[in-house]
């Protein structure tokens, strides 16, 4: 059922997602972003740098969270304006003894901020956590409704 911009409310929830990150994420990642950062798959040079382990592509974790917005309208073209802060890592554990297991689990949550009739747009405010801690803040995708 598409979503029916008179029925849509400040405050109210678009749904969740549990989105498991494996270290094959990252490398399928940077070889469609031409990001190939060692410090996204290489665990010796993660840590040679000085971080605690291989970590997720900031924009892979943005893109992944948006995808909960673009599940819920039903067209990512209609997702008008994304932005966000990046606040921590988001570390992928090496789970090459267990096949399959994720490395990581993000957490997204999106409610509805704003409602602007005018302009028949929603913004969608994001929570998107990484074990207890917001990875990204002020992560809002703008949706223009038909």
């Amino acid at each position: 059922m598409a979503v029916q911009f008179e029925t849509l409310e400040v405050g109210q929830e678009i749904g969740s997602a549990i989105i498991p990150i494996t270290r094959q994420d990252l490398v399928k990642y940077a070889g469609a972003s031409g990001d190939f950062n060692p410090i996204h798959w290489n665990e010796a040079f993660a840590t040679g740098v000085g971080l605690p382990g291989v970590i997720a592509h900031g924009m892979f974790t943005m893109g992944a969270a948006v995808q909960l917005v673009s599940d819920w309208i039903g067209d990512p073209g209609a997702v008008v304006d994304y932005q966000t802060r990046f606040t921590k890592p988001v570390i992928v554990e090496d789970t090459t003894a267990e096949p399959g297991a994720p490395g990581a689990v993000i957490e997204v949550r999106g409610v509805l901020g704003a409602v602007n009739a005018e302009e028949k747009t929603v913004r969608v405010d994001l929570t998107v956590t990484y074990g207890s801690q917001k990875v990204l803040v002020k992560a809002q995708a703008v949706v223009k409704l038909p």
